[in-house]
């Protein structure tokens, strides 16, 4: 009997990534807090796993490369699907839309949804091995 790891571990593996993605774009926003005319992007979570699960329900997307350079499908997945620009809670001389207070808020709570998903993921890793060993 063959293990199915999409099956086991489900959604947390695409939450991790998600999440990856997320403090790369937020780490982004608070370097350039100080750039004129820079606007402030971010993911939403909700778009993301809204995508990934009607991706499930219809099955990978599987595609002829006739070149080892193309892009694959899959390599396209984490997209610019949930970015968007945020809106400014207060206006600035520059039009720099960021603002430091809240990235760096929104930076430490996804933080924290990361550890929480490395945690999940890693639990389900165990469970696994659990099982494979026999316990």
């Amino acid at each position: 009997m063959s293990i199915s790891f999409d099956r086991a571990l489900g959604i947390h593996e695409e939450a991790l990534g998600f999440r990856a993605k997320r403090a790369e774009v937020l780490a982004n926003n608070i370097a350039n807090a100080d750039t004129p005319h820079y606007k402030a992007r971010d993911l939403d979570f909700a778009s993301m796993l809204a995508e990934q699960t009607g991706k499930t329900q219809r099955g990978p997307v599987s595609l002829n490369r006739t070149d080892n350079l193309h892009i694959s499908a899959e390599a396209m997945s984490m997209g610019d699907a949930g970015l968007f620009y945020r809106n400014p809670t207060s206006p600035s001389i520059d039009q720099n839309t960021v603002d430091l207070q809240i990235e760096q808020s929104n930076y430490a709570e996804n933080a924290v949804n990361f550890q929480a998903s490395f945690t999940l993921l890693n639990g389900k890793f165990k469970g696994l091995v659990s099982a494979l060993r026999g316990e």
